[in-house]
C-alpha cells in the first residue's frame, strides 16, 4: 500500500489570473511583501499496490488521462510506502 502526494500547478509560460487575483487581495489585506503567486492543486491517495513501480506506472496514467491537463500544467508527487 502507498501514499501518493500529488501536487499540480500551471507552467511557467501559462498566466494564472486566478494568482494574480489572490496576489492582489492579499496587497489589498495588507500583505505588501508578496511579491508572487500562483495558485494549484494538491491530490493525496491511497494505492492498494504492493509494487512500487506499478503504483508509480499507475500514478503517472492517472495524472496524464485525468488529473492534469498536460497542456497547461504539470506535477510532481511523493510516494511513500505505508506500513
Amino acid at each position: 500500500m502507498f501514499k501518493a502526494k500529488i501536487e499540480v500547478t500551471l507552467k511557467k509560460s501559462v498566466l494564472d489570473p486566478q494568482g494574480q487575483t489572490v496576489l492582489q487581495a492579499l496587497h489589498t489585506l495588507g500583505f505588501k511583501g508578496v511579491e508572487s503567486l500562483r495558485v494549484g492543486k494538491h491530490f493525496e491517495m491511497t494505492l492498494d499496490s504492493g509494487d512500487r513501480k506499478k503504483a508509480e506506472a499507475d500514478l503517472k496514467t492517472m495524472c496524464d488521462r485525468l488529473l492534469i491537463n498536460p497542456i497547461v500544467e504539470e506535477y510532481v508527487y511523493q510516494l511513500e510506502e505505508l506500513r
